[in-house]
């Protein structure tokens, strides 16, 4: 149960469901040629959000503080779901996708569906319904409970079935009491101490892998912006997709400096133009994170580089017309190798305004501060809106995170300012599973 305060940012539950598959067996795929298909909607929240800012900064604070259980949903405008069963009769639950975590964040019995609103300062999640055993479930007799710095949640394990498809059946899956769920794809470290009598609950990565399932411990992640026409992203296990690179990916080490160092941490160094804003030092590469966030004397520098002022209303840097066609390019390097955010790539994108309480013609930068200055251990996040122009690639094998550009890299989508649909339906997006002994695939399409 919840024990204290609401987690802003953060999973503001009643119960959360601890979701590990170190006992789960996946099925042997039949044939070379086999696919399974498990579809995602993807959805605006049509409620809006107001100073994604503040959301962003509360959780990066309580990474900062090396609380190594925080948790934090994905892009708090944008989501991509899916229906994933558990026991029998299953019971379908929405699957949120997010860099450290996949969240199934909300279960009813049969196929009942809810769009969850993360865009509040805590997470609705809609009825306070907890699991249901099934005839298949078993209870372990151990507990589970995250802290998350300003509360935690708690609860009971179990054993259940865990039904991606009709082709992706997980038996004997480890999974919690109440309604949510989570699937490891961050560092296992992060999983230390959440269960009783166990040390660490290994990641969805490290069983896959431990299955023989795929051939290497690693995941790679392509989102398109949001505002583009075909607004899908891509999840590969067990390698990357090339078919979504324009280059060569690149890759870094994980970096040493804690706290950044027990996440997906890199070390870069950032540029606006020709000028220097951030020496290279740590941070993360976060989908839970919306915006991309700069330690506040990285900010200050950057802010007074673009002449921006600051939407008390929206929370967000803004800028004038003129100000945008003068707007420079930023500069990341990473390894040696410099990413180029092009000026469309640092603004909101205008079609979306209203769901974060902008006007339609405002322009919103999508660079923020961390409210901490430089020197913490965590100077930055890369999050979803960086990772919109370039694939990533989180290489647990070998300790490193790499990118690549991609189409969208230099899109300019962002600037449109049409008014869209508050709900939108029907994109897909892909996981890929690569399975060494025949080299075959199997593909979960959101």
């Amino acid at each position: 149960m919840v024990t204290s305060g609401l987690l802003s940012s953060l999973l503001a539950l009643p119960g959360l469901a601890f979701f590990s598959l170190s006992a789960s067996a996946l099925p042997h795929p039949q044939t070379a040629s086999s696919t399974s298909i498990l579809k995602l909607a993807v959805r605006i929240n049509s409620y809006g959000i107001k100073n994604i800012a503040v959301a962003d900064r509360a959780r990066i604070q309580t990474l900062q503080a090396g609380g190594s259980s925080s948790i934090s949903l994905t892009n708090n405008v944008t989501t991509y779901t899916a229906d994933i069963g558990v026991g029998s009769p299953a019971m379908y639950c929405k699957l949120l996708v997010v860099l450290q975590f996949l969240y199934l964040t909300y279960c009813r019995f049969h196929t009942d569906t809810v769009l969850v609103d993360t865009g509040s300062s805590n997470t609705w999640i809609g009825a306070n319904k907890a699991y249901t055993k099934t005839a298949t479930s078993e209870d372990t007799g151990n507990t589970f409970s995250v802290q998350y710095g300003i509360g935690s949640v708690s609860g009971e394990e179990y054993t259940d079935t865990v039904t991606l498809n009709s082709d992706l059946v997980i038996e004997n899956q480890s999974i919690g009491g109440w309604m949510a769920w989570i699937l490891g794809l961050g560092p296992v470290d992060l999983t230390q101490g959440t269960v009783s009598n166990t040390d660490e609950v290994a990641t969805v990565t490290d069983n896959l892998y431990k299955q023989r399932t795929i051939g290497s411990e690693v995941l790679g992640v392509f989102f398109a912006p949001a505002s583009s026409d075909d607004s899908s992203g891509e999840l590969t296990f067990g390698g990357y997709d090339s078919s979504k690179i324009t280059g060569d990916i690149s890759y870094v080490p994980i970096t040493s400096t804690s706290p950044a160092s027990t996440y997906w941490g890199i070390d870069q160094s950032i540029s606006y133009g020709s000028m220097p804003i951030l020496d290279e030092t740590a941070g993360i590469v976060d989908t839970g994170t919306t915006l991309i966030l700069l330690a506040s004397d990285a900010f200050d520098k950057y802010q007074s580089a673009t002449g921006a002022t600051c939407n008390a209303e929206v929370g967000l840097l803004q800028i004038s017309s003129d100000q945008y066609k003068k707007l420079s390019f930023l500069y990341f390097t990473i390894g040696g190798v410099t990413y180029e955010l092009t000026p469309n790539a640092q603004i909101w994108p205008r079609s979306l305004n209203s769901a974060i309480g902008g006007t339609i013609n405002g322009i919103y930068l999508v660079v923020s501060s961390t409210g901490t200055p430089s020197d913490s251990g965590l100077d930055f996040t890369n999050g979803y809106c960086f990772l919109e122009r370039f694939y990533s690639v989180f290489d647990t094998t070998n300790s490193r995170v790499g990118f690549a550009t991609t189409k969208y890299t230099d899109a300019t989508t962002n600037y449109i300012h049409k008014e869209l649909a508050a709900e939108r339906q029907g994109h897909s997006f892909c996981l890929h599973v690569e399975l060494p002994a025949h080299k075959e695939r199997a593909h979960l399409v959101m």
